[in-house]
């Protein structure tokens, strides 16, 4: 048994896409004269009808309203036989503007101050040294610890490699740092040179980085 798809069409234009799509499919019987053309564009007015019944006047759809139409049909002695139990319709409702404007705006700026607060709220915290002189730091966001860092002095500068597990799971590989202002270089690392990776393999590297003193 065939099957009518619209796909996806606006409500205003329905009706000439069941018609279109109807004799697209059913051309070849039209050229074998196995039905008539008049008999198929009946059939279509004839769905068509139903259809303005529950769009307009049941559901109250407006022409920018989105439908999909999805219908069985046969064909038999000639004439084009719905099988109208099998007709299934998707309806996607337009919003106007003016219902998602400001939704929108308000979702922006509440993204902008998450990212304000989350910026402001990530600091790094030394808390102890390995037997080689290396110095273990925590990544904190509020009270939570969420990623680990080793710093390794060399000089007057510093190589720095850990992992972050929130908000993304990162690692940071070895990467260069000025001692001076070291807080705010070991931020800009862990900000901008993290490599995204599983949480699993984050916190792994937390782990070995944790094992490494004994004063977490």
């Amino acid at each position: 048994m065939p099957t009518l798809n619209t796909g996806l069409v606006i409500v205003g234009a329905y009706a000439d896409k069941v018609r279109r799509t109807l004799f697209a499919q059913l051309k070849d019987k039209i050229k074998a004269k196995e039905i008539d053309s008049k008999t198929v564009a009946k059939a279509s007015g004839d769905l068509n009808k139903l259809l303005y019944e529950i769009f307009v006047n049941r559901l109250k759809l407006d022409k920018g309203d989105v439908v999909r139409i999805v219908v069985d049909y046969d064909v038999e002695n000639g004439e084009v036989v719905w099988n109208l139990e099998s007709l299934r319709v998707e309806v996607f409702k337009r919003l106007a503007e003016e219902e998602y404007a400001d939704i929108i705006k308000e979702s922006v700026k509440r993204i902008e101050e998450l990212e304000e607060v989350e910026e402001v709220r990530m600091r790094i915290e030394r808390v102890g040294e390995t037997d080689l002189g290396d110095i273990i730091y925590e990544v904190r966001v509020g009270d939570e610890k969420v990623g680990a860092l080793v710093l390794t002095p060399l000089n007057g500068e510093g190589i720095v490699r850990g992992a972050l597990i929130k908000p993304n799971p990162v690692v940071i590989e070895r990467t260069k740092v000025v001692m001076e202002n070291l807080e705010e270089e070991l931020l800009k690392v862990v900000e901008e040179k993290g490599k995204v990776v599983s949480e699993e393999e984050a916190e792994k590297i937390v782990r070995e980085i944790e094992e490494m003193t004994t004063s977490f």
